[in-house]
This record gives C-alpha cells, sequence and structure tokens, in this order.
C-alpha cells in the first residue's frame, strides 16, 4: 500500500509554516489577555514547547526548513526598520548621531572588558563585542504596534536602532580581517573578503533603493501595485545577497534607509503593511522560541550574563547621559536605552556567519551570544512594554482604558 504516506509524516516548509503561525497566534492570544504581558512572550513561549527543547514537534530538520521563512521575515522588518532612517534628517540631527556614536562605542569596550573578567578575551571577545552592538527591531516594531506607541522616544529608539544595526554590521566588518589572519588567510582573502560583504550588501541595497523609488514614481497614479514593488524589490534584496554572498541583512537595512533619503514626497516609504505583517512576526518569534538553546544558557552563564549587563548599562547609561547632555529629558533618555535592550536577528545572522567561516572561534562565539540572546529575547518584551509606558509617547492600546475609569 505505497499510495499511503509514511508515518510519522515527512514535514515540509508549509506544514511547518502553518503550525507556526495557528500555535503561535494562540500562544499570542493568551498572552495578551494578561495585560503585562507582550504576545511576543506568547509566540516564544509555544516555540519553546514545541521545538527540539520541548515536545520536538519541530526537529533540527524542521528547523532548517523554517529558516527561509525566517528569513523573508527578518528582511521585512529591517527593511522597516530601514524606513525610520532618513540620512537628511540625521545628518541635521547631528545630537542623535553623537547619541548613538557614544553608546555603540561604549557597548563594544563594556561588553569587552566585561567577557575578559570572566575568561573570554581576545578576538573571540571583540567579535562578541560588536555582535552586543546589534539591537531587535522586531520587538521594538512589534511591541510599538501593539500598543500603538507613537511619539519623540518611539521616532528615537528606532532611529537609536537601526543605527545600532548599521554599526555593528560595519564594527563586525572591520574585525573580520583579524579572524582571517588568526586563520593564516591571505591578505587578498583577509581584506577582500569583509570589504566585499559590506560594501557589496551596501550597493545592492541602494541600487534596488533606487529602482524602488523609480518604480514607485512611475507608477503613483496605481498605488495598488506599492505594496508589490516593496515586497519584490525585498526579495530581490534578500534573494541577490545570497547567489552574490552578501548579507541578506545588512542590503534589506540600506534599501529600506535609501527609500526614505529619496523621497521628496510620500509614496512608499510610508506604505502599510496592513495586518498581514503581522503573519511574519508571528512566524519570526515561534521560530525564535524554538531556537532557544537551554543548555547553552547555562553552561554559558556567567560569560551571557557578563555580556547582557555590560551592555545594558552601556546602552541605558550611555543613551539616557548623553541624551541628556543634549537636551533630552532624562525619562526619555532612558525610555529609548530600555528599548535598544532586545537583542535577537542581526546578532544571530552575524553569528552564524563567524560558525560558517571560522568554526573554531565561531563555536565559542556561538555559545555566547546565543545563551544572550535567550536571555534578552525572553526579558526584552515585557521591558520595551514597560519602557513605552514609561516613556510619556501616546499608547493608543490603553486610550480605551482611561475612558472606561475616567
Amino acid at each position: 500500500m505505497n499510495f499511503l504516506p509514511s508515518w510519522p509524516p515527512e514535514i515540509n516548509t508549509l506544514l511547518l509554516f502553518g503550525l507556526l503561525l495557528f500555535g503561535g497566534a494562540l500562544g499570542g492570544y493568551f498572552a495578551h489577555r494578561l495585560r503585562w504581558l507582550p504576545s511576543i512572550t506568547g509566540f516564544m513561549a509555544v516555540g519553546l514547547a514545541v521545538g527540539p527543547q520541548g515536545l520536538g514537534l519541530i526537529g533540527p530538520e524542521g528547523m532548517a526548513q523554517a529558516k527561509v521563512i525566517v528569513d523573508v521575515a527578518l528582511a521585512l522588518i529591517l527593511y522597516r526598520l530601514g524606513l525610520s532612517l532618513d540620512l537628511k534628517a540625521l545628518l541635521a540631527d547631528r545630537r542623535l548621531l553623537l547619541v548613538s556614536l557614544a553608546e555603540g562605542v561604549a557597548t563594544f569596550v563594556l561588553i569587552y572588558a566585561a567577557l575578559a573578567l570572566v575568561g573570554v578575551s581576545g578576538v573571540v571577545a571583540a567579535v562578541i563585542a560588536t555582535i552586543g552592538i546589534s539591537s531587535s527591531p522586531a520587538v521594538l516594531i512589534h511591541v510599538g504596534h501593539e500598543l500603538g506607541a507613537s511619539g519623540p522616544v518611539t521616532e528615537r529608539a528606532r532611529a537609536l536602532v537601526a543605527l545600532n544595526n548599521m554599526m555593528a554590521f560595519v564594527a563586525f566588518s572591520a574585525v573580520l580581517p583579524v579572524l582571517y589572519q588568526h586563520n593564516d588567510a591571505g591578505w587578498a582573502v583577509t581584506l577582500g573578503a569583509p570589504a566585499w560583504r559590506l560594501l557589496g550588501s551596501a550597493a545592492l541595497g541602494v541600487a534596488l533603493g533606487w529602482l524602488l523609488h523609480w518604480a514607485a514614481r512611475r507608477t503613483k497614479r496605481a498605488s495598488q501595485y506599492h505594496l508589490a514593488l516593496v515586497i519584490g524589490a525585498v526579495m530581490f534584496a534578500l534573494g541577490g545577497s545570497q547567489s552574490l554572498h552578501l548579507s541578506g541583512l545588512f542590503a534589506p537595512l540600506v534599501l529600506g534607509v535609501t527609500v526614505r533619503s529619496l523621497e521628496q514626497q510620500s509614496l512608499i516609504a510610508d506604505l502599510a503593511f496592513g495586518a498581514a505583517f503581522e503573519l511574519f512576526f508571528i512566524a519570526l518569534f515561534v521560530y525564535a522560541g524554538a531556537n532557544l538553546h537551554l543548555a547553552e544558557m547555562w553552561h554559558y552563564a556567567a560569560a551571557a550574563g557578563a555580556f547582557v549587563l555590560a551592555r545594558g548599562a552601556a546602552k541605558l547609561i550611555t543613551v539616557g547621559g548623553v541624551g541628556y547632555l543634549t537636551g533630552v529629558p532624562v525619562r526619555q533618555g532612558l525610555s529609548a536605552g530600555l528599548l535598544l535592550m532586545p537583542m535577537a536577528g542581526l546578532a544571530i545572522g552575524l553569528t552564524a556567519t563567524t560558525l560558517n567561516l571560522f568554526p573554531e572561534q565561531g563555536a565559542a562565539v556561538s555559545a555566547v551570544v546565543l545563551a544572550a540572546v535567550a536571555v534578552l529575547e525572553t526579558i526584552g518584551p515585557p521591558v520595551a512594554a514597560q519602557a513605552f509606558r514609561w516613556s510619556g509617547d501616546r499608547l493608543a492600546a490603553d486610550e480605551p482604558d482611561k475612558e472606561i475609569h475616567g
């Protein structure tokens, strides 16, 4: 009876996508019923339950198949984040640049010093410290959308997260030559490979940004096609990066920055993705929960703890302190600093790059960073929700309650 399916049935990408969405939606709903708990926590709890660390419904092979879904979700989220960064406005606001630069440098220095105290030093600590500069755009965007947050802190945090991720990628590219030298690579590879990934990804993002802007202007009388143009450009950035051995994380981010910076009038930079965009957030965070490495959290607890504390202190104190010196109220500055705490997508991508290129050093980098990501992705959503509530920004989600209670 070879017409019958094998048992257990084979897992495919569509089945996984359905499981991620259906289970994640239920988890998000139950979390949403608890006022203090963001839905992201529910998504991740479902992922942990069905993943390799839980019931095993999604095994290592399934995780590999689901990665394409996560890559698409991250690319769209990073494109959307890039839209929050207008280079013309940024050059006019030197204070935001100063805060971002100070925060990035402080984060690198404090993480490097903290890791040295627990026995992790040298080039491995330097790579981990560059990765620590990055922040999670998905948590910021999703929790902000869930609360209906709008105001100066929300906009400032989005710009800072975008700058964080650009700075992290540049710093990571600057450290790569040292890793290549440690592995006895020739000078052509040592200098050429990092430059190709950095400059090539940036060039691809800029070129696609120009193309998307041109297409949007040509079709401005038929705005019903704009969403398809945007998603097509993001898929071009992701697929082109894979074909050309570039970064599928940096190119979509640069694409978004380019589109925002080119627009003179609103065409696609303010385009709403609609409720369907929620699908990608759900899939991303269920996958993140399934990918939590509990054993590594325990084994590298000291290094991960030092990383989390040093990174948190650097971002909170620097954004709050330097922001205050440049005229930002303390409460707004500290709230923005808290919104930079979550760390996931870019950090995981850079860690995977290190592990693929340099297995020996990458194993140590992966262990510490993934343990830290597990902690930060667990505490990040509740911290972000509290930061939004503390910031003083308008929260549409709270307005009905205010009316009810007078």
